[in-house]
């Protein structure tokens, strides 16, 4: 408390016109296209897509979102044990996702579906790890994508130790260099692991952008008892550089992560990117925000929307028009719609399935533990207890 006794309130920043903070933008919030863009330190952005490409952006997120909704709907009527929405966030998934090279390794959380469906992924695969069918399903090496992972955090860590293992192996600076993306949210930032990850990256010189999709809120705790200063500037002091950039913009947040991977590629170390966004919906669907946040800052968040600042452009560009609309809308459509059938009908595992994937090469121990449990569920057979 100060000589006042009023609670001192934690800086934001510099802001510009209109109370904004300022970060890196390509697309306002109304769909008017700014050609460049510069961060804090000089280096300029602008992106330079094809008509189909910026129409493709758009058919991304709008699926993205759909099938996000359709899965939010199957937990809600029992069929998923748990859902973590990106809803709000598909422009900063969506925009660094496409950012990718095909040999870019990505670490995310549990909230990636966009980056998940940007690298091809089979969009059952995370909400059979939500039923509690599987694991996941899909092959990290394969797709260029890590497991999902729940411990807040430590995914920054893995990410670090798979970049460090890149420059090893020669393969930063040449023709078939590769990054590293790692995802978390903004109360990931106070996570010991993000922190220690951050000091190894740096020192290391490791080629990984640290991306960080700062939604306002960890579960209910707003930004401003996370940090006193912008989360960009953080990187300064681990020695690397920082960008913010509007995560409601998909065509500034490809900028930023084109760029920052480039430059991880050619050996010039690491990036923290905070992607300035909102969570529209609950952390999961455990969650309850009416209970930490206002309805009115739901609704100032709403004419940010980043699918609908995309769609003014396109149209204002002449570059869609509503049959173009119409026909994503029904294609996102059908695609939640044959998401819902695949998840009904995904079948329960086996119980002793749970011993298959201890060991890539098997164990004795292992397999004398699944004779032990199966001797067991075999002794209720019949009536027997």
């Amino acid at each position: 408390m100060g000589a006042t006794g009023t609670r001192a309130r934690p800086r934001r920043g510099k802001t510009a016109a209109g109370g904004t903070p300022e970060m890196v933008q390509l697309l306002t919030p109304d769909g008017k296209r700014i050609p460049t863009a510069r961060d804090s330190y000089g280096t300029e952005y602008t992106v330079d897509f094809t008509d189909d490409e910026y129409r493709g952006l758009y058919r991304d997120m709008v699926v993205v979102r759909r099938l996000d909704a359709e899965a939010e709907a199957l937990q809600r009527q029992g069929e998923l044990g748990i859902w973590a929405s990106l809803q709000g966030q598909e422009a900063a998934q969506v925009g660094s996702g496409r950012a990718l090279e095909p040999q870019d390794m990505a670490f995310p959380t549990y909230r990636e579906h966009g980056v998940l469906y940007c690298r091809g992924i089979d969009p059952i695969m995370p909400l059979g790890l939500f039923r509690g069918v599987d694991q996941g399903g899909w092959d990290p090496n394969k797709f260029k994508f890590n497991m999902y992972t729940i411990v807040i955090g430590a995914q920054a860590l893995h990410a670090t130790g798979y970049a460090m293992g890149i420059t090893q192996d020669g393969k930063v600076g040449g023709a078939d260099s590769e990054a590293v993306i790692a995802y978390f949210g903004d109360g990931a930032t106070s996570q010991g692991d993000v922190n220690e990850a951050f000091i190894w990256a740096s020192v290391y010189h490791a080629p990984i952008v640290f991306f960080c999709q700062n939604n306002q809120y960890a579960i209910s705790e707003p930004i401003e008892r996370q940090t006193r200063v912008p989360l960009y500037q953080r990187a300064g002091g681990f020695g690397f550089k920082g960008i913010r950039v509007d995560g409601n913009d998909v065509l500034a947040s490809y900028a930023v992560t084109k760029a920052a991977l480039e430059q991880a590629r050619r050996g010039e170390g690491p990036t923290l990117v905070e992607a300035y966004t909102y969570r529209m919906g609950a952390h999961t669907t455990s969650d309850d925000p009416t209970r930490y946040r206002l309805a009115s800052e739901l609704e100032e968040w709403r004419a940010k929307d980043p699918i609908a600042r995309l769609r003014t452009f396109l149209s204002e560009q002449q570059l869609a028009d509503e049959a173009f609309f119409t026909e994503v809308d029904e294609s996102a459509k059908a695609a939640s719609q044959e998401l819902r059938e695949r998840v009904l009908a995904l079948p329960d595992p086996a119980p002793s399935q749970m011993f298959d994937h201890v060991y890539p090469h098997g164990s004795p121990e292992v397999d004398a533990q699944r004779r032990e449990f199966e001797a067991y569920a075999a002794s209720f057979e019949g009536g027997a207890h």
